[in-house]
């Protein structure tokens, strides 16, 4: 990378936010074709900053916390929090529920946000797809568990009546598999069948077929992408 004043965790940051000029755009997105560190930089970075709606789950909390908020909001001044009432005001138990409940909220979120981060899978291997040009447009990230993330990095002009599948090839003696079938969102986690734990070099690629996807279970239209895994570091 030309600019070294910042690291390949920042650039990977604002890749993911979408906050890089045009210079940096095109040097990160040249650096994703062979540039392992920043290979797995992107997919940390994707998995902190667009995973938590997939992968927050609802965390119990235990009885006693909203007694401890209570307990903490009623302290007086010489206590750790003080919440001013006007004199004249009569509405001083709605303002204190507002309070609680707001606290309370603030930290339930913060408790999801926390669960979610230290709860996500590292992918096993990922793969950058590339098009006959040499781009990278698209994202693989195998957990092998089923499941395999894909991340669309540009927009793919797909027809109507046609639909795009994500194919991996875990050995030739098995042939081409589909993980499933993709829209055009910019990222969609696929439930596949049980397949062998992914290896290094292994392919990946998308393909355009008929809707409802390839009547054959093979891939049969033209292929849009496609790439090998790498080691998710």
């Amino acid at each position: 990378m030309s600019d070294e004043t910042r690291s390949v965790p920042d650039l990977a940051d604002d890749y993911v936010l979408g906050l890089l000029d045009d210079n940096e755009l095109q040097a990160v997105e040249s650096a994703l074709l062979t540039d392992q560190a920043m290979q797995s930089a992107v997919s940390d970075s994707r998995e902190r900053f667009l995973e938590l709606d997939m992968t927050a789950k609802p965390a119990s909390v235990p009885p006693e916390m909203w007694e401890n908020i209570s307990a903490r909001l009623d302290k007086s001044a010489d206590g750790t929090h003080v919440l001013p009432v006007a004199a004249n005001s009569n509405n001083g138990s709605f303002w204190r529920r507002l309070a609680l409940t707001a606290s309370a909220a603030s930290i339930l979120l913060a408790a999801g946000l926390l669960w979610s981060l230290n709860n996500q899978p590292d992918p096993v291997v990922i793969a950058i797809l590339l098009d006959d040009k040499g781009q990278a447009q698209a994202l693989v990230e195998d957990f092998g568990d089923r499941s395999a993330k894909v991340t669309l990095l540009a927009d793919f002009a797909v027809p109507e009546d046609k639909v795009m599948q994500v194919w991996t090839l875990p050995s030739k003696e098995m042939g081409p598999v589909s993980l499933g079938l993709l829209s055009t969102s910019s990222t969609a986690v696929l439930e596949g069948p049980n397949l062998p734990r992914p290896r290094l070099d292994q392919l990946y690629e998308i393909t355009v077929e008929q809707s409802g996807g390839s009547p054959t279970g093979r891939p049969t239209g033209p292929i849009l992408v496609k790439g090998y895994s790498k080691a998710a570091r």
